[in-house]
């Protein structure tokens, strides 16, 4: 059974997503679909101008994977580019940030995605050994709730 798909750190998702040549049949037309951790890849890489290894950093990935996500998004750029299809962007596997949990009872430490964390803390998110619901979002340096994009504030008894 293959690994899951480590989710990929965006920092950017495009308000446009959509771009149809113009002097083609709607009929006739095909389109790639561009994944949004590609469009992050290729902000980061081409527009940002950043080095390889600080792309795969802030997108919190290996660099072999940037590569090869980067490459993904450029030949289906090429691809609409040269053949006169469309591009839409969506989907993929990525986040607006990766959360570090930390259950303050039993001490467990997992990470999940931001969305996931906010989506579960709606109702009573809780630890997945102890059950217990303190529970708290550290950044990498171990202080409590992110300071990026999670800040989501979990009641501590």
């Amino acid at each position: 059974m293959p690994r899951p798909t480590k989710l990929r750190k965006v920092e950017f998702i495009p308000k446009v997503q959509q771009f149809i040549p113009i002097n083609v049949l709607k009929d006739d037309m095909k389109e790639n679909i561009l994944k949004i951790e590609e469009v992050e890849a290729i902000r980061l890489k081409d527009a940002e101008k950043l080095e390889q290894e600080e792309c795969a950093e802030k997108m919190e990935v290996s660099r072999q994977t940037f590569q090869r996500i980067l490459n993904s998004g450029r030949e289906k750029i090429a691809d609409s580019i040269i053949n006169g299809k469309a591009i839409r962007i969506e989907g993929g596997s990525f986040t607006r940030n990766i959360c570090h949990i930390h259950c303050l009872d039993c001490n467990k430490r997992w990470n999940t995605s931001c969305e996931s964390f906010e989506r579960l803390t709606d109702g009573v998110y809780t630890c997945p050994d102890c059950k217990s619901g303190r529970i708290v979002c550290k950044d990498s340096n171990g202080h409590s709730f992110c300071k990026r994009s999670c800040r989501r504030h979990v009641t501590i008894d």
